[in-house]
């Protein structure tokens, strides 16, 4: 009977395949995991100790639901020496997973179809479908470009947004600005919302990072500091765009996450005078280590960016690769949790250097076996 009260909307969050994946993993003791994708640095003891200081001074209820004024004025200056955009206002998200949420419910009516690529992290299509709409995959395999044609092709009269992630997760391929470009002047010509999440925009290695609203004003953007300042479980996120969007995706706030965490927006005050470059160096190193450490027996796609590899799964199926790893004692993703095809896996290099060895050591091992 209690089956009968669930409602039909769940069905579009499948966790199943991560779950089979975890089951397995419990299994084993001290697995080398390349599963997570989070920094494997902590944050930082200045913007702890930011934290600390709101919560002892009593900063602990609900804030403005655009965000405490002295973040919010923080990252508008930012955004603005950016873009320089006469119409471009940002509100505080709970994470990037919270702004792209409001982003969906905020603009998608039953019906409406977006615009995806495929491999796409996990939530875009889920997201999608629970504000109603009808997610359209445009396949990027084998070498996870983005063709412009392939992208006007797709839209239709019912198109109303495309999602962009760059850097890509699960793959690490950062869009060329040919692309970036193409892909926001194509969007802006029909008038159709592009949705940039830029979460991963400060892990760029080998070309500075270019988002769409350079291009295109009416891009919507979508970031946060959970990977560039290893906050994932402090849900600060923020959102920019044109105002009337801005405005519209706070109405939804309001009535939803209401607000992102009251002293860890205080932090990230702090957290945004940080210096990042050792922090992205050493990603760009460990970027080199997995990738030479194992090219020359797997097809990559030479990652550029974020923090993950996504190679070709010996034998075909990305799932039966994993699971074989998993036997190994090694944690990786299959690359079904991102994608229409059971050809590839994920390897996330968010880890320590010796973790990194270890799995390189064994994964040569296994796909030698």
């Amino acid at each position: 009977m209690v089956d009968r009260w669930i409602s039909k909307r769940t069905e579009h969050f499948d966790s199943s395949g991560i779950r089979r994946v975890f089951d397995l993993a419990a299994k084993i003791e001290n697995p080398i995991n390349l599963s997570i994708g989070q920094p494997d640095f902590d944050v930082s003891d200045r913007t702890k100790e930011a934290a600390y200081r709101a919560i002892r001074e009593g900063k602990n209820g609900y804030t403005l639901t655009q965000g405490i004024p002295p973040l919010k004025t923080k990252l508008q200056k930012k955004v603005d020496d950016e873009f320089n955009h006469d119409d471009r206002e940002l509100f505080i998200s709970s994470g990037t997973s919270g702004g792209l949420t409001v982003a969906m419910l905020s603009l998608i009516d039953p019906g409406d179809e977006v615009i995806l690529f495929d491999p796409y992290f996990l939530v875009y299509p889920s997201i999608v479908r629970l504000a109603g709409g009808v997610p359209i995959i445009i396949d990027t395999h084998p070498d996870f470009r983005i063709d412009i044609n392939d992208v006007q092709e797709a839209i239709t009269d019912k198109t109303k947004a495309i999602i962009f992630n760059n850097p890509s997760n699960p793959t690490g391929v950062v869009a060329t600005e040919e692309e970036v470009r193409g892909l926001a002047n194509l969007a802006k010509e029909k008038g159709i919302v592009l949705i940039s999440d830029e979460i991963y925009s400060d892990f760029c290695f080998d070309a500075p990072f270019v988002s769409p609203a350079k291009y295109n004003d009416q891009t919507i953007v979508v970031t946060g500091l959970s990977k560039s300042h290893a906050m994932t479980g402090w849900r600060v996120g923020f959102v920019h765009g044109p105002k009337a969007l801005i405005d519209a995706m706070l109405r939804i706030q309001q009535y939803t996450f209401v607000c992102a965490p009251q002293p860890l927006q205080w932090a990230a005050v702090e957290g945004l005078d940080e210096d990042l470059t050792d922090h992205i160096h050493a990603y760009q190193k460990k970027r080199d280590l997995i990738y030479n450490g194992l090219s020359d027996l797997l097809e990559i796609a030479r990652p550029c960016g974020a923090f993950y590899i996504y190679p070709k799964a010996p034998g075909g199926s990305g799932i039966a690769f994993v699971e074989k790893a998993i036997k190994n004692k090694i944690l990786t993703i299959p690359g079904t949790i991102f994608s229409k095809h059971d050809s590839h896996f994920r390897i996330s290099y968010a880890a320590s250097n010796e973790t990194l060895e270890q799995g390189i050591e064994s994964l040569r091992k296994l796909i030698k076996s």
